[in-house]
């Protein structure tokens, strides 16, 4: 690593990069241009598998294609390498790129060895940080930092938290108990385990460790003013709510989350809950009262609850639903409560935004988060017009 970051100054690994446009992409994977190989992977949304340009398996069509620097980007949208090419073997050709490559595979061997725990030499252990990372590296924490945000979407601890819960539902599916698979991903405590899984696994770890057996599931995906419109339910409520582009990385996510669970697509059985939510996207159902079945911690359980309180067309901070909830330190906790809700619109998370009014992250995406809200602020003010009226 360090004899890489020699031959890269840093100054290119904090410019911006440049990369090729995505018709020239295009252009590259149509001729199987080997040339391209190592500059970008290209992923399938039909098949779930990413390639290098060069691939000669057969070509797919252009809106079944999303474009990715790495690898290991394209890995965390849920894409496999494909057998055939070997993607992961390819020669990156940007130095920046190579650099955050080489830091993903660092935190992904350590969290294979031991759950994401390095030795410091003495006989101790210390949790994997930015600081060692980029000290391999050879660059500073914010460069790194800097780099992998701008190649990957997201921090080196939001892909090292995604490898550990990947690990955990890997350990879970081959039988282990919850206890060893908890300790093998390198969740410090059951506690913080059970706070986050139910919004990644769709259930608790232990019925996780099952795959869904003897749960069914219907669904149904329709087309919405905010993308494809994934609603999963069992006969108990609503318990996946999926936003997307296209309906096949939607299903797959769905029976990937629970492999042995009974799945159904059902075109009709959905309508009456299907409609409502989609009126209350067009701005003519403001109050969305519909029963969800979703497995949750008891503190997820109270800032949901407390969310569906926050009138329409109305926002609360952070802060302000800890305090509600009787827990004003609690704000993080908050907004990861937030993050982790499965069935948003139903659950309205994107009322909730920072004290200074900016949008926070959101699950489906910030463009939606703001058309939501815009939408919604625009129908009360309308509603407000027509009272004054009378």
């Amino acid at each position: 690593m360090i004899e890489l970051m020699a031959r890269t100054s840093h100054s290119n690994l904090s410019a911006a990069h440049a990369t090729l446009p995505d018709a020239k992409r295009w252009h590259a994977v149509q001729t199987r241009d080997r040339g391209a190989d190592g500059a970008f992977v290209y992923a399938v949304r039909s098949t779930g598998i990413y390639c290098r340009p060069s691939c000669a398996s057969r070509k797919p069509r252009r809106e079944q294609v999303e474009f990715f620097s790495l690898p290991e980007a394209a890995e965390q949208r849920g894409f496999r390498a494909c057998l055939r090419c070997r993607p992961r073997l390819a020669r990156l050709r940007d130095p920046r790129a190579a650099v955050v490559a080489r830091v993903c595979r660092e935190i992904e061997a350590q969290i294979d060895a031991d759950g994401g725990k390095i030795g410091d030499g003495d006989g101790r252990e210390m949790r994997m940080t930015l600081g060692t990372l980029s000290s391999a590296a050879g660059i500073s924490a914010h460069q790194l930092e800097r780099a992998f945000r701008s190649v990957m979407g997201i921090s080196p601890r939001q892909y090292a938290d995604a490898r550990r819960m990947r690990r955990l539902k890997s350990q879970l599916r081959k039988g282990d108990d919850v206890t060893t698979a908890l300790y093998d991903a390198g969740f410090g405590s059951s506690s913080r385990l059970y706070e986050r899984a139910p919004a990644h696994l769709g259930m608790t770890p232990a019925t996780y460790r099952q795959g869904g057996a003897g749960m069914r599931i219907h669904y149904t995906i329709v087309s919405s003013p905010l993308g494809r419109l994934l609603v999963g339910a069992t006969d108990r409520g609503i318990s996946a709510l999926y936003l997307g582009k296209d309906d096949g990385p939607l299903e797959s996510s769905l029976r990937q989350e629970y492999p042995r669970a009974q799945i159904q697509r059902d075109r009709n059985g959905l309508e009456g809950w299907v409609g409502k939510i989609l009126e209350h996207l067009r701005g003519r159902e403001p109050n969305l009262d519909l029963p969800t079945d979703v497995q949750a911690t008891a503190f997820q359980r109270r800032v949901w609850e407390e969310l569906r309180k926050i009138p329409y067309g109305t926002t609360r901070t952070y802060s302000q639903v800890a305090r509600a909830i009787g827990k004003p330190t609690a704000i993080r906790a908050v907004a990861r409560a937030c993050a982790t809700n499965p069935v948003s619109v139903v659950v309205p998370c994107h009322r909730v935004v920072r004290e200074d009014g900016n949008l926070a992250g959101y699950r489906w995406g910030l463009e939606r988060k703001q058309a939501l809200l815009e939408h919604e602020s625009a129908g009360r003010g309308e509603k407000q017009q027509r009272k004054a009226v009378k």
